[in-house]
């Protein structure tokens, strides 16, 4: 099962492979802060901005949640930011 980013309900990105594929995606975009848990300041785990989460989710009939991996992929090698915004209408 594909998973993808979202805010509440709304799905925020396009579905991916893995959950793994979105947290490295979240990563370099900036979305993930490290959090302390307790009173253990060294034991620090991800945790996702604002109200994000990884959830699975079904693709898109037209979508292709590998092809999105390789073309996340590319642009990163690019140097293109992964762009959680929604498309201008």
């Amino acid at each position: 099962m594909p998973y993808a980013l979202f805010c509440n309900d709304a799905r925020l990105s396009n579905a991916y492979p893995t959950e793994a594929d979105v947290w490295e995606l979240a990563r370099k975009s900036g979305l993930v802060v490290e959090a302390v848990s307790g009173d253990n300041a060294s034991a620090r785990r991800p945790l996702l901005e604002n109200d994000y989460e990884i959830r699975p989710c079904r693709a898109d009939p037209q979508e292709d949640p590998f092809r999105n991996r390789a073309d996340a992929e590319r642009e990163n090698a690019r140097g293109l930011e992964w762009d959680t915004s929604t498309p201008d209408a």
